[in-house]
This record gives C-alpha cells, structure tokens and sequence, in this order.
C-alpha cells in the first residue's frame, strides 16, 4: 500500500482540504507536516461544511489515525477549542496524535507577529498575524517551545525566559505591553496533562505503519509557491509546503513515498500580498471571486483571481516531482464564452514557459495566453470524464499537456461525491 503526498500546487486555497479527505478516508493515516493555524481546510460532506485549521482533514474520515507531525506549529489553545468544535458535532477526535517534537505557538509570538507588520508599514508581507512566522524563527534560532517541553516545568520557564525577553523590549519600543514570563510559563503547564495522552513519536509510528502495509497520506497546508525556499520571497509562509517538506516534517524517508499529488484550481488564486501575472481586477475577476466562493477559511479575507497559470503548475510539477493533479473547481468555470489559459510569460521582451530566475523578473512577467473555447453546460452532476461537455474536456486535457503532469481527479463541486476519478490512487 502506498504513501501519498497531497500539497498545493499554487498560492493556497486549491481544495486539498477535500482532496486529501476524499483520498484520506481510503487510507489508514493522515499527516499533517507543516503550517500551523494561519490556514485553512474547507470539506463538505452531505451538505454540511467542516472547516478545518489545525486538525488534519483525515480526522473527519472513521478508521483513519489522524496525526499533527513535527512541522507543525501548534497553538494549543486554537487546537482544543477546534477538537471541543469538531467533538460537538459528532467528530471523534480521540484518535488524534501529535508529534512530541512539534513546536509551540506562544502567546508572545502571537503579539510580535502584529509587532512585526506593523512595523512594516506599506511593505507588507500580509501575515495573518497568528505567530507562525517568528515561531518559526524561534525554532530556527534554536529557541523554540515544543510540545515536550509542556512535561520539563523548569526547562520550559527557562526557554520562555530567554525567547522572551528580546521580545518585550520590541514591545517596549512600539508602545505594546509586555508580557511576564511566569505567567507565559504557567499558561502553557495549564495544557500539559490534557495533552499528554495525544503525545507520539511520529517518525517511529508513521514508519512502523508503512512497514506494516498500512497506507500513509501526507496533507501539506498552504502551498508550493508559498514555500519559503522555492516560493515567491518573500511574500511565503515560514514552512516548506513542498514534497520535501512532507519529509522533514514527519520523520520519514524518501524512498517510502509512492505518489506525490498536486491540488490546482481550474483557475487561480492568492490571499495577501506579492506578484501574481494572471490576477484579474476587473469585474470577470470580481465575478470568479463570487462564484468560486473565493474568500479565506481562517481569515475571511478576499482572494485575489485570476486565470490559470500553466508556467506556477509546471514549477510546481518539477519541484515536487509530482505524479498527479487533483484539479478543483471546474465548475466554476462553466458559462464563460472563452477561457484564457496562461501558457507562458513574456519577461522584458522575451518569451519564457520556466519560472523566471528570480524575483524582479517575475514581478515584470507578462501572461502570453491561449483562448480555450467556453461551455454553459452545469456540469455540477458529471461523474464521468465522458459526460462532460467537450469544450470541458479539451480544457482538462490542453491543461494536462501544458502542466506536463496527468489530471488524476476532477472537483465539480465542493462535496466529496462531486468528483470525477479518472486514475484511481488506491484501488478505489
């Protein structure tokens, strides 16, 4: 049985939510390696809308262990009330494992995120303010919270002293209160025994599992042109939503990986700020905002629209070394006359298909785009590649040919039947 990478193939919002919950209640586990609470993962599932930050999409799926892997950043509080939201509605939630290694989001970091924007003024990075970035900075300078420090009282007061006294003098200095460093420490203690019995060694139970037979699927939040490596610097996320990341974030080899699927829009999307060379701000993208429903799970914000961008997918096909696509939201695609589809840039006068070399190139790329001929058809109901228009087809394969990667799935619709399987992942 395989182990199965699912990531965003362009800035966020592509539907791995329902992507990895339709593949996810095949499997035996679900992973979540990176990001913390500044994402968000929308399923549907007969007509009622789950919305997911932190708890990995395979928690709504019976029989499957659902785990938080070491590439998580984990605010704690954020994480029980979403297990006391989910467990209302009739989630199980005890299955549940989190990584011993994942790091802590403390409440300081939550303030020097805003501290840090705010200072920016006009240079935006458009952080959702949620402390993922300078937990992630905390972890690289080597003064991170993990979750094991919850079970060291003295070594976690010790940590929270040093990480936090750097901080309080920035909040000194832009008018912010400070905060003290015993009642940081006492806060986070007040978590220790209810999360105690979520506690695992990832690394060694995802691999036992793998040597087992069982199947392993790793859902990646965010997005691949949002890694802080290979994405659009600085305007990223502080964690690698790429394949990669799915490795280091879980403790787990390369050599088990046995399909590695990208989810794209039919179309694209961002949220916050940086290039984007398909983005429409006219009143066609104002119209896709709507019917896509283009609007953040976690943070309510408008997304950005715009035509798919062939050139972001190839990247993302090369980086990841994908295997499949899991294609969303055709359906929202459906009564335009034509359909512009982004098959290359111009850069300063010349014609490129690769992902310009660097940052100010990008920013100056031109879409060079072919007309794929429309359809009225509501193809909501289709479960078949054949029943769909052809006009719908050619679309789907004139995509396949120029992200150089198969479409392995269609989305029609945001729930979890309204999905065309044109080549089964695991036997289904």
């Amino acid at each position: 049985m395989p182990a199965v990478i699912v990531l965003g193939a362009q800035w966020g919002d592509e539907g791995k939510g329902k992507a990895t919950d339709q593949i996810g209640h095949l499997t035996n586990y679900v992973v979540k390696f990176n990001g913390g609470n500044n994402a968000g993962h929308t399923v549907v599932i007969d007509d009622e809308k789950y919305a997911l930050h932190l708890l990995p999409a395979g928690i709504l799926s019976r029989g499957v262990t659902p785990i938080i892997g070491n590439g998580v950043v984990v605010d704690i509080e954020v994480l029980f009330q979403e297990i006391e939201e989910m467990t209302a509605r009739g989630v199980d939630c005890s299955k549940l494992k989190i990584s011993s290694n994942a790091h802590i989001i403390p409440s300081y970091n939550r303030f020097i995120d805003q501290a840090n924007e705010k200072a920016r003024g006009h240079n935006l990075i458009g952080t959702t303010g949620r402390g993922i970035g300078p937990t992630y900075a905390d972890k690289m300078n080597r003064i991170g919270i993990r979750i094991q420090d919850l079970f060291a009282p003295e070594t976690l007061a010790e940590k929270v002293a040093l990480a936090l006294a750097p901080k309080n003098e920035i909040f000194q200095a832009v008018g912010m209160d400070t905060l003290d460093a015993a009642e940081v420490t006492q806060e986070l203690l007040s978590y220790a025994e209810r999360i105690r019995p979520m506690v695992s060694d990832v690394s060694l139970e995802v691999n036992n599992a793998l040597d087992r037979g069982e199947t392993v699927l790793f859902e990646g939040g965010q997005a691949t042109m949002l890694d802080i490596d290979h994405g659009t610097y600085p305007f990223v996320t502080s964690s690698n939503p790429t394949a990669g990341g799915a490795l280091t974030g879980s403790g787990v080899g390369p050599t088990r990986i046995d399909r590695v699927v990208g989810v794209a829009k039919a179309y694209t999307t961002r949220v916050g700020e940086g290039p984007f060379p398909t983005e429409l701000t006219d009143e066609v993208g104002e119209e896709l905002r709507t019917k896509g429903g283009e609007f953040g799970v976690t943070t309510g914000r408008p997304r950005r629209t715009g035509w798919f961008d062939a050139v972001i997918v190839r990247y993302a096909t090369r980086v990841n070394g994908l295997t499949d696509i899991c294609l969303t939201k055709l359906d929202v695609l459906s009564g335009y006359k034509s359909i512009p589809l982004c098959v290359a840039y111009e850069v300063d006068g010349v014609r490129t298909e690769d992902m310009p070399l660097d940052q100010g190139a990008f920013e100056r790329a031109i879409p060079i785009y072919e007309e794929m001929p429309g359809w009225d058809d509501d193809i909501s109901q289709c479960r078949s590649f054949d029943e769909l228009p052809e006009n719908a087809q050619a679309y789907v394969t004139r995509l396949e040919e120029i992200s150089r990667c198969r479409i392995q799935s269609i989305g029609v619709g945001p729930g979890r039947e309204a999905t065309i399987v044109r080549y089964p992942l695991l036997g289904e």
